[in-house]
């Protein structure tokens, strides 16, 4: 994947996720709806998202240490004549790097690899909450062009 002396991007495995739910968890809106203690259906998630070509579950290793993750998902569609665009998620930096700009590299190789997919589009959300985030994205080239939606099922 992507790699330096002291930093590494690689596929996600069932071993990562402690790490993984621990970054989920550690923000205001995480720690009200991650479970960091019973990781059984992060498992379940992560065995479906492996065995999906269109997923892509990455984490950021220096040393030992998993100090990042991202989903990126890859879409095909019909519109803007059937283009393939991706969906970056869960982006999560460890407390301790961020500043790093592990961030960046993250968003890097989220593109990166949606041009090697031959996306037309990269999107993402961000919570109305994350400033930060929303100054961070638009650093990177990423516009506020829409407003998004849920429905809790």
């Amino acid at each position: 994947m992507t790699d330096t002396p002291e930093l590494a991007i690689r596929p996600a495995t069932e071993d990562d996720l402690p790490a993984i739910v621990a970054m989920l968890a550690d923000d205001p809106l995480g720690a009200t709806r991650e479970s960091p203690d019973d990781l059984t259906p992060y498992a379940a998630a992560l065995k479906r998202l492996v065995e999906d070509p269109h997923q892509h579950v990455v984490v950021a290793v220096r040393g030992d240490r998993v100090v990042g993750t991202l989903q990126l998902t890859i879409v095909s569609g019909l519109s803007r004549k059937g283009a393939t665009r991706s969906i970056i998620e869960g982006v999560r930096v460890h407390a301790d790097e961020r500043g790093s700009g592990l961030g960046t590299r993250f968003v890097e190789w989220a593109i990166d690899q949606s041009r090697r997919e031959n996306c037309q589009l990269v999107q993402l959300t961000s919570d109305v909450t994350r400033t930060d985030a929303h100054r961070f994205y638009e650093r990177l080239g990423f516009t506020a062009s829409h407003v998004g939606f849920k429905l809790q099922l």
